[in-house]
């Protein structure tokens, strides 16, 4: 028979000799002869050695010998999987993220005591080395607002780090620490990721509360590909088309590789889906292929060149999650002299597929935008009126709102979403900012109306209208811009620039 101990070492092997044996032989590097005494306790022996049977009167009626499992090299090469070549191959890499920011002091007494209002925090993310001269790779919202960020490799070497770019829409950052002949992670394809097949994240959860710098490890498989995220989740934000797994994915996780079992990363942990603050095994990845792609942007540029074709889509009007899901998209306008335009779309098309790829509802159009390149050549199959067409658009740099953002500002009215306002009007969101009224021009190229509410602008969460001001004042001028608003019980995003 086989025993398993408690303490989680490797099984041992019980063997019950045969009647009549005068002698028990213990040849294992730790082994341990167990017998019953005559007081029926239990008696051990370690080290390999042989041991003489008690006299006839007194011998045990099952005298057990028990070997313990390999040790020693041939032990660990008998322990040692996929998994744990894996996260030999990628863990050099991974390294911790600490932020420093400035925020105002909660006690009134600190700023008049120390003479000052604010105070400084820190936080904590993961990330991982993609170049040998220290670039590295991270989430937006871990460098979100910090005004300085420093970096700990594996065995706790320090490094300041520059923010070489920031792209909030993928909730992606790029960082630069000076150092040379850094390990690097293996960058591999979310492509053709197999659902079901293992998945391994690694970083560091609660930071530095478990004691040390290196990073740690958990295992499950790839639940789902494509996943939509609109919900209660770290780091905030709505997330499109990501890698869902059942590895766990914790608060300090962020910005971490997701990794297959041949040791390439396939995705940077983002998010997880959690009613407590936990995780309850629904862990959400950017797939790499998007990451690969904003990075090179990051890196050339600075920032990235945000895809636009030129289209507002039309929205669902049944307030259905079923229907949300499977209504099409249906273009509502196509901009004057956009690639749309060109490209000889109609208002009441709807878009079936983009280069190859099937769509099935805003989301899916989302998601495509997201990786599409400026420059770009792209077939989209299109139905109109009962009959299927193919046009080909070339993807153009997202352009600025074409006024002041003080005059876009004063052309929308907003007011905090109340309880009252929630209730009457049934929205979903807990906190947003409610649309009042919009002017035509702007309701145009925003693609908002009135009764839409504001929940969430780039990573910055809307709780009020002043919040969503102040927001669009923030951002506007500083490069692309995504809203995201609740229509009808969904949540949508629209995107856009202010001069």
């Amino acid at each position: 028979m086989r025993v398993q101990p408690a303490n989680g070492q490797s099984p041992i092997s019980v063997r019950r000799p045969r009647a009549g044996m005068a002698r028990v032989a213990v040849t294992a590097v730790l082994a341990l002869t167990v017998g019953c005494g005559p007081g029926g306790q239990l008696s051990a022996d370690a080290g390999a050695q042989t041991v003489p049977a008690p006299p006839a009167a007194n011998r045990p009626v099952d005298t057990l010998t028990i070997h313990s499992a390999p040790s020693g090299r041939a032990g660990l090469a008998a322990r040692r999987t996929p998994i744990t070549d894996a996260v030999a191959r990628v863990s050099p890499a991974v390294v911790t993220v600490q932020t420093e920011a400035m925020s105002p002091a909660t006690d009134p007494f600190d700023g008049f005591f120390r003479g000052r209002s604010d105070r400084t925090t820190q936080g904590l993310g993961s990330g991982f080395i993609i170049r040998s001269d220290g670039v590295i790779v991270t989430n937006a919202h871990v460098v979100s607002g910090a005004t300085a960020v420093n970096v700990a490799l594996r065995d706790g070497t320090t490094y300041p780090a520059k923010v070489v770019g920031v792209d909030e829409t993928n909730d992606l950052a790029v960082l630069r620490i000076s150092a040379q002949h850094l390990p690097v992670a293996p960058l591999g394809t979310s492509d053709d990721l197999i659902i079901g097949e293992w998945a391994i994240a690694i970083g560091n959860p609660y930071g530095f509360f478990l004691g040390n710098t290196e990073p740690s490890v958990t295992a499950g498989v790839i639940s789902g590909t494509g996943r939509n995220l609109v919900g209660q989740v770290e780091g905030g934000g709505v997330y499109v088309d990501m890698i869902q797994t059942d590895a766990s994915i914790n608060p300090g996780n962020s910005g971490g590789p997701l990794v297959n079992t041949l040791g390439e990363v396939v995705g940077v942990n983002s998010s997880i889906y959690s009613p407590s603050g936990g995780s309850v095994g629904l862990g959400f990845a950017i797939p790499i292929n998007r990451v690969r792609r904003v990075a090179e942007d990051l890196l050339a540029h600075g920032a990235i060149r945000r895809p636009w074709i030129g289209v507002q889509l039309r929205l669902p009007g049944a307030n259905n999650a079923r229907v949300m899901l499977t209504g099409g998209v249906a273009v509502r306008s196509v901009v004057p002299g956009s690639p749309a335009a060109r490209a000889g779309l109609q208002p009441g098309d709807v878009i079936l597929r983009s280069r190859g790829r099937d769509l099935h509802n805003p989301y899916d159009w989302e998601a495509e935008l997201l990786d599409l390149r400026v420059g770009e050549s792209v077939p989209l199959a299109v139905r109109r009126d009962g009959q299927d067409l193919t046009a080909t658009v070339t993807v153009a740099d997202l352009p600025e709102v074409s006024a002041p953002k003080v005059e876009v500002l004063k052309e929308l009215q907003l007011v905090t979403l109340t309880p009252t306002i929630r209730a009457d009007r049934s929205v979903r969101s807990n906190h947003g900012a409610v649309i009042f009224s919009v002017t035509p021009r702007v309701s145009d190229e925003l693609g908002i109306r009135s009764g839409d509410v504001i929940v969430q602008i780039n990573r910055t969460p809307v709780e009020s209208a002043d919040r969503a001001a102040e927001a669009l004042n923030y951002y506007g001028g500083r490069g692309p811009i995504r809203m995201y608003f609740e229509h009808n019980g969904q949540v949508y995003t629209t995107d856009f620039s202010i001069q």
